[in-house]
């Protein structure tokens, strides 16, 4: 009998959860790499992820759109009635929904999706606009309402932006249309209520947190739930971290080690968990000391350069974060390609780190509303 009821409970439980599928599509660097201009590409358009978690947007419109070449993971929603299909990044580091729109005429839209608000029976408009930074620029738009569904939920009147003008080529090579944004409304932009925030107002979840399951090296089965966490994705006890700032899932991360030595955040440092980033990025000092101590160098082009062969011998980088350690193996850290290995490191010139899809692929993150707090368990 008390299995009968564990079990009825699970199954109860499972009734309640939104699972998303997430798939790994080709990464702007792969597609630059196919054709041939990602040298030249990366020289005009440097690769600086820090900057989307800058609040000064004074410049933004004379920037151009440079985002995340290693972004790969994105799920399938629908906007309007009848349905207007997108690919969208999950992000837990930003806060609005958008996608390009029929408005948009530039060269970055030309070969997505793009929403028509004429061609939807449940579209409001609105008189706002909005201007959401990525990378090195930003997506500018107009502010609109309609019904949202994803997976199983179906969200109506969730104000989204529809992009006008996305300077710059970027997102012309990446795989996905819009994003997502998941954390909090407090950073959001325009004071448009983020799509989770308006399923807890509505009750359209049981539990009021999701979780994150990304799979390792470019296998599929990657899961997004909403209301909930899913057991057969993580082995062990879940460790609970309480947020630093209610704005991104942030925290305080003590130290990191290498071979038990403290090499990085010596005295603490600020951590986002951000699936809308690829690596691990912190400040240039302690990303160069963690990348000296697990044996890479500059190459002469300035750049670290990763054998192969080498990484079975390399050690693990382990983050002390609320007085847990977790490891990433080398297998983790190491981005493995068709043409090579590279670091899953990134210096910048920014002090907040942000714990991208490099940590998150070794630990199943949960994003707890109702606490404050994110969960990390080893993921399967």
């Amino acid at each position: 009998m008390k299995w009968t009821i564990v079990l009825l409970a699970i199954f109860g439980l499972s009734e309640c959860l939104h699972k998303i599928h997430l798939y790994k599509g080709k990464s702007a660097r792969e597609a630059l790499m196919e054709k041939g201009i990602l040298e030249e590409f990366t020289k005009m358009n440097p690769y600086n992820p820090s900057i989307k978690f800058n609040s000064d947007l004074a410049q933004i419109a004379k920037r151009p759109l440079t985002n995340d070449y290693d972004l790969t993971y994105y799920g399938i929603i629908s906007i309007g009635t009848p349905p207007q299909f997108f690919k969208v990044v999950f992000d837990t580091g930003s806060s609005n929904l958008w996608v390009p729109s029929i408005y948009c005429k530039s060269f970055a839209c030309s070969n997505h999706n793009t929403f028509n608000p004429n061609a939807s029976s449940t579209y409001r408009a609105t008189s706002q606009t909005i201007s959401v930074q990525y990378g090195t620029g930003a997506m500018s738009g107009i502010l609109g309402y309609d019904t949202v569904t994803v997976g199983s939920i179906v969200d109506t009147n969730q104000i989204f932006g529809l992009s006008k003008n996305e300077p710059g080529n970027f997102f012309h090579y990446v795989g996905y249309d819009g994003i997502l944004g998941l954390a909090y409304p407090s950073i959001s932009t325009s004071g448009a209520t983020p799509f989770f925030d308006n399923l807890m107002r509505k009750g359209l979840v049981s539990q009021k947190l999701f979780s994150f399951y990304l799979s390792r090296h470019g296998r599929a089965g990657s899961v997004l739930t909403f209301g909930g966490l899913d057991p057969a994705y993580y082995n062990g006890s879940i460790q609970w971290i309480p947020l630093s700032s209610k704005t991104y899932w942030q925290i305080t991360v003590e130290n990191v080690k290498v071979q038990g030595q403290v090499v990085a955040c010596v005295h603490g440092c600020e951590a986002i968990v951000d699936t809308g980033t690829s690596m691990i990025i912190g400040d240039s000092n302690n990303i160069n000391n963690i990348l000296a101590w697990v044996g890479l160098h500059k190459d002469q082009n300035g750049k670290y350069s990763v054998n192969c062969k080498n990484i079975g011998s390399m050690p693990d980088v382990t983050f002390v974060i609320n007085r847990v350690e977790f490891a990433l193996p080398a297998s983790a850290y190491v981005l493995q390609t068709s043409s090579g290995c590279s670091s899953g490191f990134s210096p910048s010139n920014y002090q907040l780190w942000i714990l991208g899809d490099v940590f998150l692929q070794e630990w199943y993150s949960i994003y707890d509303r109702a606490n404050n707090m994110v969960g990390l368990v080893k993921a399967i």
